[in-house]
């Protein structure tokens, strides 16, 4: 099972009873170490089902248990490999009931959190609620309640704050419901206060593997503890240089944490990397080199020195993305030299920046010069707004209490039912705390609603019912997917869709998503689950109804973008995991990269700390960005940038001199641009005449 993999990667798989740390350095072959490990706990007699591989996506999830497949066949089919989240819903669902919570809970998205929030707060400002949302979920994941946050609260806007979570997570009780943060927060207090809940676990789980471990915030740390229990048959795999997401919690306490909780901790250092050329590590190993280390280690490469890290000047934005442009084009030209002839499609160029306004100019001058582009980390297809009314509608028959799916399923499409309706039903429904679905049938109910409204409310509450029956019953692909058209037409959601848009495009466009989303819904109802990965994963057949219910933990949905041949444009965030032959980071700039770190509030001597933290983990988003390129790497800033409606002068990001490259040689020629780029264009007009000449000749 070891074979093809280097002495450390062995020493990682090899050791099995006890707890294990893999520091896992960029392009170092963390998955592959993963998937072997699994492989080798196997032949060791652990039973596929007793392990655990967490993943932090979905789609890393599906690459995982695809790669698994690969190397152990059918037995991968066991193994529990899924997110934190999802293995939390499943905690959940089987032993939510000592919390007070049915089995078929609902979760609510980003969207339904802002709206209860702004009722429990009494806005109409969405700002604001988004401004409780984040401060309540970082409450949430250091594992406070909303009362011990009053008791912790600084002053009166956290006091505030603390007062509308606590409206909050009594709406979320009355519904049924949980957000994402409970979904981490809640199997802690099951695991942690309910002793026969931690022993069925602990028992139930034999190894834990943890991929991605330096993105785990305090809350997950103690999921993972209280799942492996003393023992600690666990192997954390992560990088403390590739941490980005401080800013959502995670936290490289819990790498300090592990040394001192588990004394008898084994670490593993994988410092070969299979990904990127010397120069590319060199500039990688430099710019991380200022960051203070929990565990020094050094990147390395097999692959040769390769092409040197190139540093770009540009006038401004437009002029840096026409230079980015030139350098697709000159690579593709053969102008720029790299190892063979290979690399040279549009799917291996991957254009990097900081923040997402950064990419509008970047896709003008790929427009114009007629080059096809994706922007990575986009709209996701579950946050298109068909797809959250259908949604609304499954999660309304898996969970009846859930009163924000009532409310969007009532009224899309519309059905006669007034707000006044809707308005007095919420009134009765809060004061005798009852949801809105059961509130529909209560005895005193008619004594506020005339005749004519409460036989229209009564009629969807029928049609619920006899949906959420109907939906239980049909198993499998093709009767869900007819279940599921014969539905759709019932409600008229195809006519809704066209009252609702200017343009018969618009609206085919939307209906098109629809019928996307009915055909993925039906597949996995048939056992076929393809999570972004391309790859299709076998599992049993489901019902309806059972799809439905984990529909809130999809984020994404397959549309194979890895077949398209399109140049990526992404942030440095998004772009982790991934990998190009030739990348550029652009927008390079102080300000941009490290983003602005100055801070006013007067509190100097904490600003300093914080400013110091931040600008660590700015210095690890480079690093990240540096690491994603396998044989070329243009590193590029402007001399000056627009503010407002203004042009100012701008400085090259510190980075770049970290960096430590010889300006003489690692400064890009102009002159074999323009070279590279009249054999292009002399190229391209070239297959011009002749297509122009076939044309004339065709009869």
């Amino acid at each position: 099972m070891s074979s093809g993999l280097n002495l450390a990667q062995q020493e990682a798989v090899n050791y099995l009873h006890g707890p294990c740390l893999v520091l896992a350095g960029a392009g170092s072959g963390k998955t592959r170490v993963i998937t072997h490990k699994i492989a080798r706990l196997i032949q060791s007699g652990l039973a596929p089902k007793r392990i655990a591989a967490i993943t932090f996506t979905n789609k890393a999830a599906a690459e995982m248990r695809e790669r698994a497949k690969g190397l152990i066949g059918r037995d991968a089919k066991q193994v529990v490999v899924c997110t934190f989240h999802a293995l939390g819903v499943r905690m959940m669902r089987e032993d939510g009931a000592v919390l007070g919570l049915k089995p078929a809970f609902s979760i609510l998205d980003s969207d339904d959190v802002t709206r209860i929030l702004k009722d429990a707060g009494g806005t109409s400002d969405v700002a604001t609620a988004r401004i409780w949302q984040w401060t309540i979920s970082k409450w949430k994941n250091m594992g406070l309640n909303s009362a011990q946050a009053e008791a912790l609260a600084e002053d009166d806007n956290e006091r505030i704050t603390a007062r509308i979570m606590a409206r909050y997570e009594e709406r979320l009780s009355a519904y049924q419901s949980v957000d994402f943060d409970d979904l981490i927060g809640m199997p802690l207090k099951l695991l942690q206060q309910h002793e026969s809940v931690r022993s069925k676990w602990q028992e139930a789980l034999g190894h834990v593997l943890v991929d991605e471990y330096q993105d785990t915030n305090a809350t997950q740390y103690e999921v993972l503890k209280a799942l492996v229990g003393e023992r600690g048959r666990f192997t954390a795999v992560g990088d403390d240089d590739q941490s980005i997401y401080g800013w959502r919690g995670a936290t490289l306490d819990n790498l300090r944490k592990l040394p001192v909780d588990y004394p008898n901790l084994k670490v593993v250092k994988l410092e070969q990397n299979y990904r990127s050329t010397s120069a590319i590590l060199r500039a990688a190993n430099s710019v991380i080199g200022p960051n203070p280390k929990l565990f020094p280690k050094t990147l390395f490469s097999e692959l040769g020195e390769g092409e040197p890290v190139r540093i770009v000047d540009a006038d401004n934005e437009a002029h840096e993305a026409e230079r980015a442009v030139a350098r697709i084009v000159s690579v593709r030209a053969g102008g720029i030299v790299t190892q063979g002839d290979q690399h040279k499609e549009f799917r291996d160029f991957a254009i990097l920046y900081r923040a997402n306004h950064q990419a509008r100019v970047f896709e003008q001058a790929l427009r114009k010069a007629q080059i096809p582009y994706k922007v990575s980390g986009g709209q996701s297809f579950f946050d298109r707004a068909e797809i959250k009314d259908l949604c609304g509608w499954f999660r309304l028959w898996v969970n009846n209490d859930d009163d924000p799916a009532f409310l969007r399923a009532i009224t899309t499409p519309k059905r006669g039912i007034g707000h006044t309706t809707l308005a007095t039903l919420g009134t009765f429904a809060s004061q005798y705390k009852l949801s809105l679905f059961e509130a529909l049938f209560s005895s005193s109910l008619p004594s506020v609603l005339p005749k004519r409204a409460l036989e229209g409310i009564h009629e969807f509450g029928r049609y619920i019912n006899d949906l959420e029956f109907r939906a239980r019953q049909t198993i499998g692909a093709e009767d869900s997917r007819a279940f599921m058209l014969d539905w759709l037409k019932e409600i008229g959601y195809e006519q809704h869709l066209y009252d609702g848009e200017d343009s018969e495009a618009a609206a085919a466009s939307r209906w098109t998503n629809v019928l996307e989303f009915v055909d993925w819904m039906s597949q996995r109802a048939g056992g076929q689950i393809d999570d972004t990965s391309g790859a299709t994963v076998e599992s049993e057949r489901k019902s309806l109804l059972e799809v439905a219910q984990t529909i809130s933990l999809l984020s994404t949905i397959s549309e194979r973008e890895q077949d398209q041949n399109v140049v990526t444009l992404s942030t440095l965030h998004a772009s982790k995991g991934l990998e190009w032959p030739h990348v550029m980071l652009v927008g390079v700039n102080e300000g941009l990269l490290p983003f602005k770190l100055d801070d006013d509030n007067g509190k100097q001597e904490k600003v300093s700390d914080d400013i110091l933290t931040r600008l660590q983990e700015e210095r690890r988003l480079m690093y990240v960005g540096i690491t994603r390129a396998q044989r070329s790497l243009a590193v590029s800033w402007t001399k000056r940038r627009k503010k407002g409606r203004e042009m100012v002068a701008a400085q090259p990001s510190r980075f770049i001199a970290e960096m430590g490259l010889d300006r003489s040689t690692a400064k890009e020629d102009p002159r074999e641009k323009i070279k590279a780029l009249r054999a292009e264009f002399a190229k391209r007009a070239a297959e011009s005449a002749a297509a122009a000449a076939a044309a004339a000749q065709t009869p």
